[in-house]
């Protein structure tokens, strides 16, 4: 599904207009990513977990050259799924 996809499943499911459920989706993307920058965890009870991990510095190779290199420090956004959507996933 695409957000555009989304936008319209919004509006059709909440029977709003497609520029209000364009507006709701966005707003609840940057809303979610603020709070991950900010470094808070954004749980949503019966969906999920968004929260950043960090990922240590370590020793990688080059897959052309075989060359050994370092791979800096990073922070990853990450997903966990709730019990009861995973629950909705495996019927």
């Amino acid at each position: 599904m695409t957000r555009a996809e989304l936008i319209v499943a919004v509006a059709n499911d909440a029977a709003i207009d497609r520029k209000t459920a364009e507006r709701a989706v966005t707003a609840t993307f940057e809303t979610i990513k603020a709070a991950l920058i900010k470094g808070d965890k954004v749980q949503v009870l019966g969906f999920g977990t968004f929260e950043v991990r960090e990922r240590s510095a370590r020793k990688g190779r080059n897959p052309r050259t075989g060359e050994e290199i370092e791979i800096e420090a990073s922070k990853l956004p990450s997903f966990k799924a709730g019990k009861s959507l995973k629950e909705a996933c495996n019927p």
